[in-house]
């Protein structure tokens, strides 16, 4: 199983464990909320577009609603069973491609979002599909940054992903670059660059 399979099973044991009404990173959701956003993602072409077309959104919003009221040991059990058979990302290597950035930033989303959370220990198969997707997300996530950004683990591993002006050195762990990519500020990063700069970045809206 690959990054995008182990965070779809980890995510949905802590949706048990959490149950569905635990807080999360995203705002105005609960669990039951992002869990049904999930399943809109993978279950309901007729959907899935409003996530990103605002024209569309309120009709999603509709189908989300009817999810997330849905007994939650079913919802959990879709998102864990995957995308319907009908759903490209079905196939493994397509799941792989499209999912690994999702269930990576939605299981820290949960994780993050109740008390005394942690990062979790490096583990290699999981950081290196967190560093790919992090400069791949930027390339849409910070187009309109106001400055230049470098991405840089703390082992000096350096991604240029945004020219401009008075460039910032964004630097942590490649989860914690995604999560900053996604606009998560719980991610645990730090930043070089002049601190004026700096606060401009900080403030930039970098996407869901």
């Amino acid at each position: 199983m690959g990054v995008a399979g182990d965070e779809r099973r980890a995510l949905s044991e802590l949706f048990e464990e959490v149950g569905p009404d635990a807080p999360t990173l995203c705002a105005g959701w609960k669990t039951r909320d992002l869990a049904a956003h999930l399943l809109v993602r993978e279950r309901r072409p007729d959907a899935a577009p409003g996530i990103l077309v605002p024209a569309l959104a309120s009709y999603t919003q509709r189908v989300q609603d009817s999810y997330a009221a849905r007994p939650w040991a079913e919802v959990v059990g879709k998102v864990r069973s995957g995308p319907a058979w009908y759903w490209p990302t079905s196939i493994g290597a397509l799941d792989e491609l499209t999912n690994s950035a999702e269930f990576l930033v939605h299981h820290e989303d949960v994780r993050r979002g109740q008390s005394g959370w942690e990062p979790r220990p490096a583990e290699s198969a999981r950081d290196a599909a967190a560093w790919k997707s992090a400069k791949q997300a930027s390339k849409l996530n910070l187009r309109k940054s106001p400055v230049g950004v470098v991405l840089k683990t703390p082992e000096g591993r350096e991604a240029r992903v945004k020219e401009g002006p008075d460039t910032v050195t964004v630097v942590g762990a490649p989860i914690e670059l995604l999560l900053f990519v996604f606009g998560r500020d719980a991610a645990r990063i730090t930043f070089e660059g002049d601190a004026y700069a700096v606060d401009r970045l900080r403030k930039h809206d970098r996407g869901l």
